[in-house]
């Protein structure tokens, strides 16, 4: 928690306190639906909120962006970026409805109200986003199958409309279909030797009427 504020000096008062919440509701959920791994569970602040924090660093969102979270499972990395942009609206979906259920009661404990929750395949998914996120739902090339027709027209970020997904380990065959894809490493931006080979991916996607 202590990183959390130290990357991230302008939390509001508000904002440091749902971030503090986050422990307490993730171990008492985690113990009747088992959303995040055991081992886990303990590191949270650094394996899942500070992780899913890693996009912030990469393209900070501008008030009235709207992101989609595919594969939140846990409302990973959705609720930590929803606590931190309270003016982007987040709609997080998982296959999952147990997972979903965690989502929902997580964002309602936290009065998230730019925060959606849906048990929903991504392909299923109506509207258009500035960004889709995702934290290592799957390879690149399906993850893009699911997700290409769902980009916004209008940029208003410094990154291009896209998908911002966190992944780790060397992609270089994964993302070689995708030379448009920019890797930013993880550990440039935190010190936790976890980082030492994650990545948050950025590729841009042009809009399809």
């Amino acid at each position: 928690m202590e990183e959390i504020i130290k990357q991230f000096p302008n939390l509001t008062d508000n904002q440091v306190q749902q971030f503090q919440k986050l422990e307490a509701l993730y171990h008492d959920w985690n113990a009747k639906i088992n959303v995040i791994s055991r081992k886990d569970i303990d590191e949270l602040y650094t394996k899942h909120v500070l992780h899913s924090l890693a996009i912030a660093k990469v393209q900070p969102f501008e008030p009235g962006t709207f992101v989609l979270d595919v594969g939140t499972g846990g409302g990973f990395p959705g609720i930590p970026l929803a606590i931190l942009f309270p003016e982007t609206r987040f709609f997080l979906i998982d296959v999952i409805a147990k997972k979903i259920k965690v989502v929902q009661a997580v964002a309602d404990a936290l009065e998230l109200k730019n925060v959606k929750a849906e048990q929903l395949r991504a392909e299923n998914v109506k509207g258009d986003f500035d960004f889709i996120v995702s934290r290592a739902v799957t390879n690149m090339p399906d993850f893009y199958s699911w997700v290409k027709d769902k980009i916004k027209k209008q940029n208003k970020h410094e990154l291009k409309n896209g998908i911002l997904y966190l992944k780790g380990g060397d992609l270089t065959e994964e993302l070689a279909a995708f030379p448009k894809a920019t890797e930013y490493n993880i550990s440039n931006f935190f010190s936790d030797e976890f980082f030492e080979t994650k990545k948050v991916v950025h590729l841009p996607l042009k809009f399809k009427a």
